[in-house]
């Protein structure tokens, strides 16, 4: 135990250190930590508020219902389940309610910025269990709508997920729906990475266009580990009963009770997600990507679609004569983590792929600006530059010293 201790501690100690830079991973504040460590993990509820297996479920009936009805009022929809344990099993959830064995599924390619998740052949549960189809971005990096309606009509898929993982572009939620729409096709809405985004107002929501969405809770949300599914209007219109197949497809579907203290800690979160504040901090995300690209595109750094729309950045490493794999790890050495990357078109494999892929959500969370992202892109190009990643090391400490964590 004491090793583990010690391990928490050198961990916690990582990342007050070093510049989080990976999209995907942010600060959760103090007040979610908190919830996720408390006794409500002791606690088993199969089943829904008011609809238990277990007894004693009297307090934590009212944390989900709490949960579901901040998430609904966030993302303005008439249903929402909470339950979800992450994005996969939700995106799962999903395709096990509505689907059967065999259908087919059209989803944005893993190498054009989708996820494993949105039907990615051969390797995955989305791709063997169903025919699985992908779009794919153009040549200059934004998705390829005209052909991605071509190929629609040509598979006619029983769902289209329009959702991404290393995109830095917006989504035009209408095409897609007008793509679904003209071939009968249910429309998923996977805003995972930009749900903080969509909350905030900074990024158009798909809620009246899709008939489903789901979402991640961390990210930009800077809640836990977690999950919401949620169904739009739309999707009722549809389906009346699409509601009640996806809680018999989270439970008793795809697995047992729910994690209560993940469940009391995203509804933290969503909470926090409606206040002035957070709209703010999600503006800055925005403002700081921009700023860090731009900077970034000045230094030589070739930026897949020449920029970013939200917080995501995705720079090909071809011109430059690296690796992805090996210039981030480089990069680590200095206190700066990204994340190796696929780019479109990509000639390498995805273990050694010839990009990088970084964000601004957890350095904007520790409260970092204009002047910062300037900085951390001379850091990034020193690196490239070859100067001494010690010295680098601790220019990155002293800078995340006057800006602490959470």
């Amino acid at each position: 135990m004491t090793k583990i201790k010690n391990l928490i501690r050198k961990e916690e100690k990582r990342q007050k250190e070093t510049l989080m830079l990976i999209p995907s991973e942010n600060y959760a504040p103090k007040e979610v930590r908190q919830a996720l460590c408390s006794m409500l993990n002791n606690k088993y509820s199969e089943g829904y508020p008011g609809k238990r297996y277990y007894q004693g479920n009297k307090y934590i009936d009212q944390i989900e219902s709490i949960a579901i009805e901040t998430a609904k009022k966030l993302f303005c929809v008439p249903y929402a389940n909470v339950q979800s344990y992450s994005g996969s099993p939700a995106n799962s959830a999903v395709y096990m309610a509505l689907l059967n064995p065999g259908d087919k599924i059209l989803g944005l390619a893993l190498s054009s910025g989708g996820h494993l998740t949105h039907g990615h052949p051969k390797i995955t549960f989305s791709g063997k269990f169903f025919q699985s189809f992908q779009y794919e971005v153009g040549a200059d990096g934004f998705i390829d709508y005209e052909a991605l309606e071509k190929l629609a009509k040509k598979v006619k898929p029983k769902i289209i997920i329009a959702g991404t993982t290393s995109y830095p572009r917006k989504l035009e939620w209408t095409l897609f729906s007008q793509v679904a729409d003209k071939v009968g096709a249910i429309l998923l809405a996977d805003i995972s990475h930009i749900a903080g985004l969509v909350a905030a107002g900074v990024h158009p929501s798909p809620v009246r266009d899709a008939d489903v969405v789901t979402t991640t809770t961390h990210k930009t949300l800077r809640g836990p580990r977690g999950a919401l599914i949620m169904v739009t209007k739309k999707g009722l219109r549809r389906d009346p009963d699409m509601a009640k197949k996806i809680d018999r497809a989270v439970f008793p579907g795809l697995q047992g009770g729910p994690h209560n203290a993940q469940t009391a800690a995203i509804a933290i979160a969503l909470k926090a997600a409606q206040s002035e504040s957070f709209k703010k901090y999600v503006k800055q995300i925005i403002i700081n990507s921009k700023t860090l690209a731009k900077e970034l595109k000045s230094k030589g750094f070739d930026l897949v679609s020449g920029g970013t729309d939200n917080h995501i950045i995705l720079i090909d490493l071809r011109q430059k004569g690296v690796l992805g794999k090996e210039f981030s790890i480089k990069l680590e050495k200095a206190g700066i983590i990204v994340n190796y990357n696929s780019i479109p078109g990509d000639p390498n494999p995805p273990n050694n792929p010839s990009g990088i892929r970084l964000g601004t959500p957890a350095v904007t969370t520790r409260g970092m600006g204009v002047k910062e992202m300037m900085l951390i892109a001379d850091f990034i190009n020193r690196v490239y530059l070859g100067d001494s990643v010690d010295k680098i090391n601790k220019e990155v400490k002293s800078l995340c010293r006057k800006f602490p964590t959470l």
